[in-house]
């Protein structure tokens, strides 16, 4: 079962963490997790490109070293990258000097690759220590979500996914869609009309 929308008290209790920005604009702020992977990361870059739409790109530092090109691809077009470990890690279920030197290799590879010194970390599936995000915080701000699309799971519709992602989006909202195989089959019947929403209810878009 798919949470699609945080419910109001967690950001309450966990202060630390940015869930949404200002909810007095109009503006929202796209993000994908997990790429960068040939031919899905393109798709989504060429679907934003047609809407003249940005977006944060949380990347798997494996991915970057795999595909170098296609993750400057995502800079050149005016989207920005956060770090998203190197293997993927799962923080509940590894030990804290083994995710945070995961973190740091992303970090590197990111540096190396791209040029450019990240500071915004999502943890995969939204998972992590209280030991290891004291470590954490005061280097990076720690991006989370207010709306997750849920495109990952086999178990719901793309129906589903478009109807809920777009009625949880309101000002200041943070989207997590995703840009790997597995989100594919969904990702590609649900972003387009979300796109088109965000178009209709004239919200910016901006990166974090």
């Amino acid at each position: 079962m798919v949470i699609h929308h945080v419910p109001s008290i967690i950001p309450r209790l966990f202060k630390g963490f940015t869930w949404n920005k200002s909810r007095d604009v109009n503006k929202i702020y796209l993000t994908f997790d997990d790429g960068p992977v040939p031919g899905v990361t393109d798709y989504v870059l060429d679907m934003l490109k047609s809407f003249e739409m940005k977006a944060t790109f949380f990347m798997v530092g494996d991915n970057i070293r795999k595909y170098p090109q296609l993750a400057q691809r995502v800079l050149n077009e005016g989207h920005a990258v956060g770090n998203h470990t190197f293997h993927h890690l799962n923080g509940f279920k590894t030990k804290d000097e083994l995710y945070l030197a995961d973190i740091q290799k992303c970090h590197e590879i990111i540096s190396s690759i791209l040029g450019i010194d990240v500071r915004c970390f999502r943890p995969p599936y939204g998972r992590l220590k209280k030991s290891q995000y004291e470590k954490i915080k005061s280097e990076m701000e720690l991006v989370m979500w207010d709306v997750l699309s849920g495109d990952y799971d086999k178990d719901q519709s793309s129906d589903t996914c478009l109807v809920k992602t777009k009625k949880y989006t309101r000002n200041g909202s943070v989207i997590v869609f995703h840009d790997q195989p597995k989100a594919f089959p969904i990702l590609q019947q649900v972003l387009g009309p979300y796109l088109e929403f965000v178009k209709q209810n004239h919200f910016q878009t901006d990166t974090l």
